[in-house]
């Protein structure tokens, strides 16, 4: 079995230096190689860029750098070696031919091209070389983009492809798609076409760039960067070159003409306005514009000038927000088409790339799978085009296009003459696509779990209102949050203490993980500030109550339980998950208590969970007290920092022993169910009931709050943030006890509830969970 040691990339750009970045994250150590100096720079710039290309800044160290030229040789090293050098073929061919020159069998060599022929970046090099090449075509920034797109050339051997796609699923985390040597593979061919497909249907309409945005967002299930802000963060001189790589290598003249960049984008280019890394595109800040900060502008591009951003709005616009799912939203849209000019562009824009995608199968993509995952990896498509294909109705779909004289590509109609209507079928929570005139099943992974596979199966063993528990197989259970955003409310909290029941009494073992678009934003706000508004002080107290009763069920559960967090994974989030003796983050995990940034505390048991990690690390460090572990989590907590990956946790003092990160999402689940059944074959410890925990008392308060009184002297805080942290301090450290006394969890629990309770009354609280409900962004008052 092939496997990376070590690995170089050849090419220190933006691209080539995240690549080097992400293998790092992988734990692989890399060789970063360009020209004298450009590589140094590279790494450099990685510890400058926001988001940031690592998953903790410590891994930078992984990546050595040095000169191409000079430190050739070194490839020689290496069992991967990826080339990111410039998109021109002659640049290419010159690094081909060096790392010709020191191949050595069983080294795999692969280009990081967007678009170019393997077969022609490959024509230098001998035949040893080739066979062992191919494209692996990262998406841009690696860490982030889930889509690796392979491509062999004529001589690769099959099994070196499926050796790399192996490794980079598994250790690099990618959604891996095989793609045919065909002009930009599949993602960007379609990506492009569906760009190009939008700013004709804009001039033909007669929209704005707000106008086109507030349509291709979300509303066709695409990203909220929509059109306009995407081609601006892509480059339009980016996006020029990809048109015209298209233009100048397909043999259909009709289907060059469709590539051809509208003139808007040539003129664009021509003033030097490319986006985002010139300082305008479409969309510019106007930095004069307003005392209060940036101000967006957006084009005309009738005059080519700038001016303020106007809403758009129309009924079906407004009828397709409201609609839930994507397929509702394409429906109420689809349905006003013929009476609303926003609705007849969406129409337009939609039917042109799924005729497209369907045209293209078989020579872009041997199935419809690589091109909807592709889709969904590579552009963030909450569906992709067969998948629409397959929500609008094929059939219905089908007899619209021709209702308008427009053709039904081959590959839809042939499947429809055949009785077939769906590209995609379930049966018993498996699926099958259509290929060939034929259903065909799509494998499943033995190592990956899928929840909604299983509630297919009829594996779910009881549902309530917000969660619902299912078997995962070997006396396994997982408890699934389901509610709107998976916010934390009383039906969430049943269900946990109905899940510990159950589980205590018949499994060994339980799994916190769900497969939503976040783990947990936390408890529901809307219910708090409804009951504060009202001074429902007795209902609030018996919520929090509920709220810490459910977590401590958690914790003292005689039976092993394992969180798998994901994404999102804020205030109450983050409290579910400290109970549980093992958390498995995604490596895309942003978690933090963040109940200040609404002017409360944590309540839920988060202060006790804190007191309890400082305990046990001032015991491990053998230090007297607790104040130097629970001043860095005070910190942490007062200022409602957030992890920026799973890793990241650690820096924040979440971590603990027996802790984890994993890299690919879809064993995450199969992870944390692997981690339940270790526990438990060592012979599961239950927890004690009666937890007793050292804490720093009025000594380690008072020292937190000579660093808060600092900040507030600095001007970095409010009078209310002082308050806020005075209180969390006050909880932290157990109250106006002698440092290192001994309380039990109860005497936290009730300090953080009395804090919490007080914290609600505050009219500046209450103003700041408005805010946050209103504009999802924190009120500084």
């Amino acid at each position: 079995m092939w496997n990376v040691r070590k690995a170089a990339v050849i090419g220190a750009g933006v691209m080539g230096s995240a690549i080097a970045a992400h293998l790092a994250n992988a734990g692989i150590p890399c060789l970063l190689l360009d020209l004298e100096g450009l590589a140094a720079r590279g790494v450099a710039r990685l510890k400058e860029t926001k988001p940031s290309p690592l998953y903790d800044p410590a891994f930078v160290a992984r990546i050595r750098t040095g000169d191409l030229e000079r430190d050739l040789a070194q490839l020689a090293e290496c069992d991967w070696v990826i080339e990111a050098v410039s998109e021109r073929l002659d640049i290419k061919h010159s690094v081909w031919k060096l790392i010709d020159s020191v191949w050595k069998p069983g080294m795999i060599v692969s280009s990081n091209t967007s678009g170019l022929s393997i077969n022609e970046v490959t024509s230098v090099c001998g035949e040893a070389c080739r066979r062992m090449a191919m494209v692996t075509h990262f998406f841009n920034p690696p860490r982030y983009m889930k889509l690796l797109e392979i491509v062999p050339c004529r001589d690769t051997d099959p099994q070196a492809v499926k050796e790399v796609a192996r490794f980079c699923q598994e250790r690099l985390g990618k959604g891996v798609v095989m793609a045919k040597d065909t002009p930009n593979f599949i993602a960007n061919r379609i990506g492009t076409y569906a760009m190009l497909a939008t700013l004709r249907a804009m001039e033909k309409h007669g929209l704005t760039v707000d106008e086109v945005d507030a349509v291709t967002g979300p509303l066709l299930g695409r990203p909220k960067s929509a059109t306009f802000r995407t081609l601006d963060l892509v480059g339009l001189d980016t996006f020029l070159h990809v048109c015209r790589n298209v233009r100048e290598n397909v043999s259909d003249p009709v289907e060059a003409e469709a590539f051809a960049a509208p003139e808007i984008v040539e003129e664009l280019v021509r003033r030097g306005w490319l986006g985002e890394k010139s300082g305008g595109g479409f969309y510019r800040k106007n930095r004069a514009a307003t005392a209060g900060g940036d101000k967006i502008e957006v084009l005309d591009p009738a005059t080519m000038t700038y001016g303020p951003r106007a809403k758009a709005s129309s009924p079906a616009l407004e009828a397709a927000k409201t609609a839930r799912g994507v397929a509702s939203k394409l429906q109420a849209l689809l349905e006003a088409a013929d009476r609303d000019r926003l609705a007849a562009f969406a129409r337009d824009v939609l039917e042109a790339t799924i005729c497209y995608s369907a045209e293209k199968i078989g020579e872009i993509a041997d199935t419809v799978i690589e091109i909807d995952e592709a889709m969904r990896w590579g552009f963030n498509w909450e569906e992709g085009p067969f998948e629409t294909w397959d929500s609008l109705g094929v059939t219905e779909t089908a007899a619209r296009l021709e209702e308008r004289g427009i053709a039904v590509p081959a590959p839809v109609a042939a499947m429809l003459a055949k009785g077939s209507s769906a590209f995609y079928i379930r049966k018993a929570g498996s699926v099958f696509h259509y290929s060939q005139g034929h259903y065909k099943f799509v494998d499943e992974r033995p190592e990956e779990i899928s929840l909604r596979a299983l509630r297919e199966k009829g594996r779910t063993v009881f549902a309530g209102d917000g969660a619902r528990l299912i078997d995962l197989g070997d006396d396994v259970a997982c408890l699934e949050f389901h509610s709107p955003h998976n916010a934390i409310g009383p039906g969430v909290l049943s269900a946990i203490r109905q899940a510990s029941e159950e589980v205590d009494r018949n499994w060994r073992g339980l799994v916190l993980a769900n497969e939503g678009r976040n783990f947990c934003v936390g408890a529901n706000l809307m219910l708090l500030l409804m009951e504060a508004e009202n001074g429902e002080w007795e209902e609030i107290d018996l919520i929090i109550r509920d709220f810490q009763m459910s977590m401590r069920a958690l914790r003292v559960m005689p039976r092993p339980v394992v969180a798998a967090p994901h994404r999102m994974t804020l205030g109450g989030g983050v409290e579910a998950c400290l109970p549980a003796d093992r958390i498995l983050f995604s490596a895309e995990t942003y978690f933090g208590l963040v109940e200040t940034g609404v002017g409360l505390i944590p309540a839920g048991g988060g202060c006790l969970a804190a007191a309890a990690l400082a305990q046990e690390r001032a015991e491990a460090a053998g230090l007297d007290d607790v104040t130097a572990p629970l001043s860095r989590l005070f910190e942490t907590i007062a200022m409602a920092k957030v992890s920026d990956s799973g890793h990241d946790a650690k820096r924040l003092g979440f971590w603990r022993a027996g802790d984890g990160v994993v890299i690919r999402e879809e064993v995450r689940i199969a992870e944390a169910k692997r981690a339940v059944l270790g526990l438990d074959r060592l012979g599961y410890e239950v927890p004690d009931a009666e937890r007793r925990v050292a804490v720093g008392g009025r000594e380690a308060a008072t020292v937190m709050k000579l660093g808060v009184s600092s900040m507030r002297r600095g001007g970095y805080i409010t009078d209310h943030d002082v308050r806020i942290a005075g209180k969390l301090a006050d909880v932290l450290t157990g109250g106006d006890v002698p440092a290192g006394t001994i309380v039990p969890e109860s005497r936290l629990l009730d300090l953080e509830r009395e804090a919490f309770l007080s914290l609600c009354g505050e009219p500046l609280t209450q103003a700041r969970m408005r805010q946050m409900l209103a504009t999802g962004k924190p009120l500084r008052n």
